[in-house]
């Protein structure tokens, strides 16, 4: 986008200083992102951010999430005396009209949404997925839930059934029924869903127990990976970020989905399914940071079920791909025709060197109560 629109969006809201510059700022799939810097040396920088309508159709309601999240662990960190808050969790301008954290700007391709926030100078983030950036991300996400646990406002769930189990079997039974690639047929395919269809029970029973009222939903995420938190130089964490999935969730999918990506030793798309293994040393790094600073709210019931969140995950992910692949490749970008099949199956051997490994994971757990 041209320089003087984005000058005209930022004008839009409340900010301090005088812009000098904007400039594309990281890589995100989802959201147009900028740095807006300002000319005055004591007022801050900030970030400029095109919300995704298409993946968010509710923007309001992600806003308002996102408000009442933030507004809660800046208080909670006032009360603890927590210097420099500014640095530890988000801040967003609101617009000049109206006063909400975002404005809606309307143009020849119909409306776009941009949102506004400060800053964090010095800080960055990872990519590197290893025990101790794992640690620190436990400890981080398990901090960030233990902050919520309190939180007094109902969240809207931003994107509608995006972890719920029961709900991803009905996409894929419905696929298969209508069979539209004419690919149900396959051997390989048949072989899946017999391995699908033997755990399907379990792996539905989150939302049994939420519905039986023994299991909570929390104010999760729901999109941990490592490059969801800032770090400050000496590689502490400063704060959780990308708070747009943030919404109720069984606690599961902040642990879950975490390991998942994060403890498979290859990509998920990677063909050479010898090579895919869970890692133990991610796995227990993880879930040390994660208990030591959300043991103070979980339930035994969210504990014990934990390595049936390690499982769910990828369960959950050969569930989707394997629709998408049934569908005709829809919804994921593919590379090559098997594109999705070899992604589903990636993820069917994760779960079943996960399973192998449940004895030992249950230990590991027990040893850290």
């Amino acid at each position: 986008m041209n320089y003087e629109l984005l000058s005209a969006i930022v004008g839009r809201f409340a900010y301090e200083g005088t812009v000098s510059e904007i400039k594309p700022l990281g890589e995100g799939l989802i959201n147009d992102t900028y740095k807006v810097k300002t000319a005055e040396q004591d007022k801050p920088d900030y970030v400029l951010q095109r919300v995704n309508h298409v993946v968010f159709p509710d923007v309001d309601m992600v806003m308002r999430n996102i408000d009442a999240v933030t507004s809660h662990i800046r208080k909670k960190l006032a009360a603890q005396g927590t210097p420099d808050i500014d640095r530890r969790v988000l801040r967003f301008i609101p617009a000049k009209e109206g006063g909400k954290l975002y404005i809606k700007e309307l143009g020849d391709d119909g409306p776009t949404y941009w949102r506004l926030m400060v800053f964090i100078d010095g800080a960055i983030t990872k990519q590197a997925v290893d025990p101790e950036s794992s640690r620190a991300a436990g400890r981080a996400f398990g901090n960030f839930q233990a902050m919520l646990a309190d939180i007094p406002v109902k969240l809207g769930e931003t994107i509608p059934n995006f972890h719920n189990m029961e709900f991803r079997l009905l996409q894929l039974q419905e696929v298969v029924t209508r069979d539209p690639a004419g690919r149900v047929k396959e051997e390989r395919v048949q072989n899946m869903l017999a391995e699908i269809k033997k755990r399907a029970e379990e792996m539905c029973k989150a939302e049994r127990m939420g519905r039986e009222g023994t299991l909570p939903k929390r104010v999760c995420h729901c999109d941990t990976k490592v490059n969801n938190m800032m770090f400050d130089k000496q590689d502490n964490v400063l704060c959780v970020i990308d708070l747009d999935t943030v919404m109720p969730n069984f606690i599961f999918s902040d642990y879950g989905d975490f390991l998942r990506t994060a403890a498979n030793k290859v990509a998920e798309d990677c063909p050479e399914m010898d090579k895919v293994e869970f890692r133990m040393d991610i796995f227990k790094a993880f879930t040390e940071g994660y208990l030591e600073s959300a043991r103070s709210f979980l339930l035994p019931v969210e504990i014990e079920n934990l390595p049936y969140a390690t499982a769910l995950f990828p369960y959950m992910q050969c569930v989707r791909f394997l629709w998408d692949y049934l569908s005709g490749d829809k919804y994921w970008k593919c590379q090559y025709p098997d594109h999705n099949f070899v992604r589903a199956n990636n993820q069917l051997h994760l779960l079943l060197s996960i399973e192998r490994h449940y004895p030992e994971m249950k230990e590991f757990i027990n040893s850290k109560l």
